[in-house]
């Protein structure tokens, strides 16, 4: 069963003037479990609002989202994500470990449980020093690995993740990185949206592209290998001891290979050409094309 199924989903705003603003149109995206998957878009795009109806805060104008099989109108369906939003808040008198024990009892977590979850969310995310602080003191950067710490707090199967690594630093963006990869390694599925394309390029199964609310584009990275219509990079070592490099479609590269074999040429590396996520990115965007 899925971890995400999405069909035909729309969503209709009435924005300035009245005038009816499609942020979603005709949506279909299938997430396995224990995918890491990867929304990119432009600000504006959906993705937002993709995730805020998959969260339950909004509801979707026509269309079916489910989580694991379960209709995201049904609260059930909310029991087992854990998610951060674009710009966590919380409340400002609380502490970081006061916020995340609120959090647990939300769970209905045991008391023990809580007690255990904290101390281990709080020092995965370089947080134990400030754990007692009042949380209006935090940085931006501190307040985005507390909306993180939530999220990790009660277990989930299933992370929505709402631009995960806004407003950290390097360091900051290396260690959520490290815990999404850890996350997969445990079976989790991760859903993230992000506008950071080299993130998606290191931790991502697959990468989903949204412009004006449709999805435009569908990768698959596994690896980071993403093959160049089926183009080759072959690389070989002439008679003459030069190393010389070509790019070959499929059908050309096997007497490619015979005819440098031919010549003398000694074959030192074959593989599939690399496109880049940006260019598909920027493509996509510019040419507005859908799936």
């Amino acid at each position: 069963m899925p971890a995400i199924e999405i069909t035909q989903l729309c969503k209709t705003f009435k924005g300035k003037k009245k005038a009816l603003v499609h942020a979603l149109q005709d949506l279909n995206l299938t997430i396995p479990a224990g995918e890491v998957f990867g929304f990119i878009g432009p600000n504006g795009a959906g993705k937002s609002t993709s995730i805020k109806i998959l969260t339950g805060q909004i509801k979707a104008s026509s269309g079916v989202a489910q989580i694991s099989g379960i209709p995201v109108t049904n609260p059930q369906a909310r029991k087992n994500i854990g998610y951060l939003p674009e710009n966590p808040s919380f409340y400002p008198f609380m502490t970081a470990r006061e916020y995340l024990h609120f959090v647990g009892q939300i769970f209905k977590m045991p008391a023990h449980e809580i007690r255990f979850q904290t101390n281990r969310v709080l020092e995965l995310l370089d947080l134990s020093q400030a754990a007692d602080r009042p949380v209006k003191g935090f940085s931006k950067g501190m307040t985005q690995r507390l909306g993180l710490a939530q999220t990790l707090l009660h277990d989930p199967a299933l992370y929505i993740l709402d631009e995960p690594m806004s407003g950290l630093d390097p360091v900051g963006r290396a260690l959520v990185k490290d815990i999404i990869i850890s996350l997969k390694q445990q079976g989790k599925t991760i859903f993230f949206s992000t506008h950071i394309i080299s993130d998606v390029e290191a931790v991502c199964d697959r990468a989903g592209i949204i412009v004006k609310g449709r999805l435009t584009a569908l990768e698959d990275i596994k690896n980071g290998i993403i093959p160049e219509d089926e183009s080759y990079i072959l690389q070989f070592k002439t008679s003459h001891g030069d190393l010389e490099s070509h790019v070959v479609g499929k059908k050309q590269l096997n007497d490619t290979i015979l005819q440098a074999v031919a010549r003398g040429a000694t074959i030192e590396r074959i593989e599939p050409q690399l496109k880049n996520l940006e260019k598909i990115f920027l493509s996509t965007v510019t040419t507005g094309n859908t799936l």
